[in-house]
């Protein structure tokens, strides 16, 4: 194996012997959901979230820290490709707060190919994000370790609709075409930079657990989520303790020289929150 994948298999505590098929993908999908956090620190601190592979090992692998999903799809389509994996990028327009116009493509998602059939596997759309690839198919409920998902189509594209109670609610569209670096340059931006973008106004965490639970955090917000079901909430009290739980509740990094941050400087930018 190349170095790349000898760190990025120990940073999701992956330890069997990786082959191209549907179980492998299925196990490094929820293993990196579980181990690498979803989190828009670098935004709200403000710092600019670089997409290069070497930045993203860098920060996600090396430093321990999470990413949102130009990061995280990032890493995982370069861990497939490096498995063997015949994988590439696609992007989305986010539907899920019902917007009045169409907005733009901000999600960056994969399209994964595999003995004949394509999936599509998601590890950075926070909270909702899938725990397991979905196949390329509409209609049909296709069950996860955090929930029910479906695909529908929408002329050309695609969209990711999960169970939310009795009620399908969609997720983002999506198409098939080409993307590229610059696509991904331009979503990261607008995604990091645009004054009404939500993740410039909140601090946005989550991390899904094995045992089909999840953790999030808006801001001071602390929840520990079971099959829908909330097992522990919590209003964090002040910066020392937000600090505290990223570390030891998401397994969040803070300590590298160059992607860490000090709990002074998660203080001051919480005072705006």
């Amino acid at each position: 194996m190349s170095p790349f994948l000898d760190a990025y298999f120990a940073r999701i505590h992956y330890t069997s012997t990786p082959a191209v098929n549907l179980e492998t993908l299925r196990q490094l999908h929820l293993l990196h959901n579980s181990a690498i956090p979803f989190e828009n620190i670098d935004v709200v601190l403000p710092r600019e979230i670089e997409l290069s592979d070497e930045a993203i090992f860098n920060k996600l692998v090396l430093a321990r820290r999470g990413g949102y999903c130009f990061e995280q799809n990032g890493l995982f389509e370069r861990a497939l490709r490096e498995t063997g994996f015949k994988v590439r990028s696609l992007l989305g327009r986010v539907v899920l707060a019902n917007p009045p116009q169409m907005p733009p493509r901000t999600h960056r998602l994969l399209l994964v190919e595999l003995q004949g059939e394509q999936w599509i596997a998601d590890v950075g759309f926070g909270g909702q994000t899938l725990t397991a690839p979905v196949r390329l198919e509409p209609h049909i409920e296709q069950s996860t370790p955090h929930g029910l998902y479906r695909l529908e189509q929408a002329g050309p594209d695609w969209v990711l609709q999960f169970r939310h109670h009795d009620r399908w609610q969609s997720m983002y569209q999506f198409e098939m075409g080409a993307q590229y670096q610059a696509d991904f340059v331009m979503g990261n931006f607008h995604s990091a930079h645009w004054p009404q973008s939500h993740f410039r106004h909140h601090l946005l965490m989550c991390r899904h657990l094995p045992d089909g639970g999840k953790l999030t955090l808006t801001n001071y917000h602390f929840t520990h989520w079971r099959d829908g079901h909330v097992v522990q909430e919590e209003i964090l009290p002040d910066a020392r303790a937000l600090y505290d739980a990223m570390q030891q509740r998401f397994g969040l990094g803070v300590d590298d020289p160059q992607y860490g941050f000090s709990v002074q400087q998660l203080e001051r930018v919480m005072a705006g929150f």
